[in-house]
């Protein structure tokens, strides 16, 4: 039996562990967030994964990420408010934002609070890959 193809895989190899970039996941979809951790480790990357944009500030300090991949419409605080919340703070990594219901103004709001990307669901995971290979650079 052949192996499994991921059309999405780069052809890069991981990155040893030491320098490996962690990226915290935040979004209320479970299986979003575990399709991306699957996309992200077979990218050489690590990830938290939170469910909504409280469970990821409670743990900012004492998880520190290289880049932030968020959704904004979530059960509570939406992941431009939480964008606006980091961007306060003294040392806020890439945020990237991502949303089915995204429309012009919206993307102004989320690039002008200080986001690094906004991606359309559904995710375009190359461009994605693309996005978050820029931020961590």
């Amino acid at each position: 039996m052949a192996p499994l193809e991921f059309p999405w895989r780069s052809s890069r190899k991981p990155m040893p562990a030491a320098t490996r970039k962690t990226i915290a996941i935040v979004d209320d979809d479970r299986l979003l967030r575990e399709a991306l951790q699957d996309l992200l480790e077979a990218e050489g990357f690590e990830s938290h994964l939170y469910a909504c944009a409280e469970a990821f500030l409670s743990q900012f300090d004492a998880r520190p990420v290289d880049c932030i991949v968020a959704d904004v419409r979530m059960t509570g605080m939406s992941g431009i408010d939480m964008l606006g919340i980091l961007q306060a703070k003294p040392h806020c990594p890439p945020v990237l934002i991502m949303t089915s219901y995204g429309d012009a103004r919206m993307e102004g709001r989320a690039l002008s609070g200080g986001a690094t990307a906004f991606l359309a669901k559904p995710l375009d995971s190359r461009k994605l890959i693309a996005c978050i290979r820029k931020a961590v650079a």
